[in-house]
């Protein structure tokens, strides 16, 4: 391997390296903005100016290919007083602000000015003023004056999240980076060009002027959500979490998080923090003592039980809760005898024969995506279902030319090139997945599946089969809309006979932030599950962390079964309106950052967290609370005194240290395919159409719902129905107005007024309604038919 000198020390280095990228891995620090090890290089700042000998000028280390044999100065005179000039330039136009600076503490120019600049300025003229923009909630661009023009905020735009949503414009002293006509910031990841700006120009607008960098402590988290589990920096003044930012691992989320990670904190401060145990005394929730609501609940569930049967008790969690919790959850609705437990709330199509136990996760690591040569995303609103596995597939799609295609229900853009992209109806999903099969098997001469006698492949089915025959790493990853949708089993069958044919591997992306850890730790129904258990209504409800008028596949079939219910105890950090008038018990119990538990992602890896602060008022960690109700239920196997101690009990001891890959994970499947899953729905016309129910980004769990800065992006704009301009023609509707909604079962008629909206990217015959929020909780199934008219 070639050699190069840096200040006295030689080492070999890789081909294409630059300066820069061999000093870092000697330790030599070489001052630099405008150079990032994740973006391309600009060399606008100049501020990494070395000597290199034989050159008869320095030059810039982040964009000077090393060679072999090349000596390196990078604090000689000339190194020095280059570096000086470059650093007094960038400090012409820059004000003296510092001391009301946000970025104070934390500010790499001012590191550096005091490292490698002058002790004064030689020029006097007066600053330019660049005026203040407005690019939405989450960023502040008041202080653009701070702005050096390193470009960093523009290259990750485009080379990271996708989009470029900021620019330069004007030349030499009149250059200033902006929006785009003065849009908004709306990039799911537009949050870590604050981390990115090396000065003060962008900075956090929630956390602005909260507190000072260097009166904030930091302790390391995980995010719950979604499955990628980001690693987090949590920054905590007094018992009060003040921001959170990245904590860098390659092998997960590499540098970023999404800004549903960053400001998602707000919600822990909410007006709706549960913070005392309330119990309902003659039909009002009342206040009691901790023990009083633990007594309650056990005499409750005691009675219940010993009346009427174990089986008239259930329990819901949200996939969101820790490994422990959904342990000891299931501990106690097992120990009273009965096996109606479940984790997967939004779930409908639940199979119980020929399916292994094993836990649904990624099949692969996600620090491989980057390297995928092709894959096929099936039933996912990729981009804002799970925003850094869609980096990661946009960066196989960029630099690896990995051939990836999806099949949604939706024309929304992933932001990427795709090698085929199939938007059809719910309906029609298993119908565009088997198209996709019988080509793959035309194509490889392998033998037809059963049941694809009457599939006729198409173009876009070929190209898809054909991509994922070639040689080297391919995917089938099953999406949040494809584990939702009403043929959930019959869709992950169709994958496993493409992956059996083409030589993929058949993945699942996940929808939360512990999906693996919820079947690890054993919170599966041996008898109803998630929709049973509300279509075939029990006398006890149990709920961890969920709001079913929000969380569940049908709200309208849950909150009618509540209301139907004796004993329905709720465990949460949060209390809304509509919780106050079903819940029976309220007991207030620690979002992520005020207890210690384990996610484990969706590659399987088990992320151990402590909490950053301590429980706000007399809310508990849930893993106490339920041992707490499992000692007065006089259950065995409760003598637990640490949350390790929990996961000890569920995880291998292989697993047990942080970091490492769980067992038990298993995606194969060995059904027959179901013809009639095939059949799309009868295209009635007029004004019933197929319901698309997307989860938005800032709707998807009770945290995101709360935070005040998220819920004033565009993402977080209330429901609409959205529908083809065709399809509002043919019912006879006008963009902007308002509509009604129904949906009908078996229960009642669920309905809802929405605005109508022109959405082109929506199938025929369709109606995109979003769930998740109050707008639209009293309709019924995340996807069936639904009529449409004016109100």
């Amino acid at each position: 391997m070639p050699e190069i000198e840096i200040d006295g020390q030689v080492t070999q280095f890789a081909d294409g390296a630059n300066i820069m990228e061999v000093a870092e891995q000697l330790g030599v620090y070489i001052p630099h903005f405008c150079y990032h090890k994740k973006l391309s290089i600009a060399a606008s700042c100049r501020a990494c100016l070395v000597q290199v000998a034989g050159a008869n000028k320095p030059v810039p280390a982040c964009a000077t290919p090393a060679t072999n044999g090349m000596k390196v100065f990078t604090h000689s005179p000339l190194a020095a007083q280059a570096q000086q000039g470059v650093m007094e330039f960038l400090l012409i136009n820059h004000p003296l602000d510092c001391p009301i600076c946000d970025q104070g503490g934390e500010c790499q120019l001012q590191d550096l000015a005091v490292g490698y600049g002058k002790g004064a300025s030689r020029f006097q003229e007066e600053k330019r003023v660049v005026v203040h923009k407005d690019p939405g909630p989450l960023i502040s661009m008041q202080e653009m004056n701070r702005c050096i023009h390193c470009t960093r905020c523009v290259r990750f735009g485009q080379e990271i999240a996708g989009i470029m949503e900021l620019g330069m414009v004007n030349r030499n002293m009149h250059a200033e980076i902006t929006t785009f006509l003065g849009r908004s910031i709306d990039s799911e990841l537009s949050g870590n060009m604050i981390d990115l700006c090396p000065v003060g120009a962008l900075t956090s607008k929630p956390f602005r002027f909260a507190a000072r960098n260097w009166e904030l402590s930091r302790l390391p988290s995980i995010s719950p959500h979604d499955s990628v589990g980001a690693n987090l920096t949590v920054q905590t003044l007094g018992q009060r979490v003040m921001r959170v930012l990245p904590r860098e691992n390659e092998a997960v989320n590499e540098c970023w998080i999404s800004d549903r990670d960053r400001f998602s904190y707000e919600g822990l401060n909410s007006p709706e923090r549960l913070t005392r145990p309330q119990i309902r005394i003659d039909g009002e929730l009342r206040e009691v003592e901790w023990n009083v609501a633990l007594d309650y609940v056990a005499h409750g569930l005691r009675d219940i039980r010993d009346n009427f049967g174990a089986d008239e008790i259930a329990a819901l969690a949200a996939p969101w809760s820790t490994v422990e919790e959904l342990h000891l959850l299931q501990k106690v609705v097992r120990g009273l005898g009965s096996g109606n437990v479940d984790f997967r709330p939004r779930r409908s199509d639940f199979a119980t024969k020929g399916v292994p136990a094993g836990a649904r996760w990624l099949g692969m690591r996600i620090a491989e995506l980057n390297e995928l040569d092709a894959a096929l995303v099936v039933g996912s609103f990729v981009r804002k279902d799970v925003p850094l596995f869609t980096h990661r597939l946009r960066q196989a799609a960029t630099h690896n030319w990995g051939r990836i295609s999806l099949i949604s229900l939706g024309d929304d853009d992933p932001l990427m090139d795709l090698h085929q992209h199939v938007v059809v109806s719910p309906s029609q999903l298993p119908m565009a997945l088997a198209r996709v099969v019988k080509a793959a098997a035309l194509q490889c001469r392998a033998p037809m599946p059963a049941g694809l006698e009457a599939v006729v492949p198409d173009i876009e089915s070929e190209e898809i089969a054909a991509s994922l025959r070639v040689r080297g790493k391919c995917m089938i990853f099953l999406g949040r809309v494809a584990v939702q949708h009403p043929h959930a089993v019959q869709l992950h069958v169709l994958a496993q006979q493409l992956a059996d044919i083409t030589g993929a591997r058949v993945g699942f992306i996940g929808d939360s932030g512990n999906g693996v850890g919820g079947y690890l730790s054993g919170a599966l129904p041996s008898a109803r599950n998630a929709r049973t258990m509300f279509a075939e209504p029990r006398r006890a409800y149990v709920l961890l962390n969920v709001e079913p008028e929000l969380d569940c596949h049908n709200a309208q079939l849950a909150m009618q079964a509540l209301r139907q219910a004796e004993l329905r105890v709720v465990l949460s950090p949060f209390v809304s309106d509509t919780m106050r008038e079903y819940a029976d018990v309220l007991l207030p119990v620690a979002p992520f950052t005020e207890t210690s538990g384990t996610f484990v992602n969706c590659e399987g890896r088990v992320q151990s967290f402590k909490g950053v602060v301590r429980p706000l008022g007399e809310s508990r960690p849930a893993w106490k609370v339920l041992r707490v109700l499992g000692n007065l239920l006089d259950l065995p196997g409760f003598e637990f005194t640490s949350s390790e101690e929990v996961r000890d009990a569920v995880l291998p001891p292989a697993s047990l240290r942080d970091g490492q890959f769980a067992t038990g994970l298993d995606n194969s499947i060995r059904l027959p395919i179901d013809p009639t899953a095939l059949v799309p729905a009868k295209d009635v016309g007029g004004r019933v159409l197929e319901r698309i129910a997307d989860v938005p980004i800032y709707f998807a769990d009770p945290l995101v719902r709360r935070a005040p800065a998220l819920q004033k992006t565009r993402d977080a704009e209330p429901p609409s129905a959205r529908m083809s301009a065709a399809t509002l023609a043919e019912a006879g509707l006008v963009a902007g107005a308002p509509v009604r909604l129904r949906q009908a079962s078996a229960h009642g008629v669920g309905e809802a007024v929405l605005t109508a909206v022109i959405d082109d990217g929506v199938p025929a015959g369709c109606v995109r309604v979003s769930t998740g929020h109050p707008g639209t909780a009293a309709l019924g199934d995340m996807f069936g038919p639904i009529s449409v008219e004016a109100a």
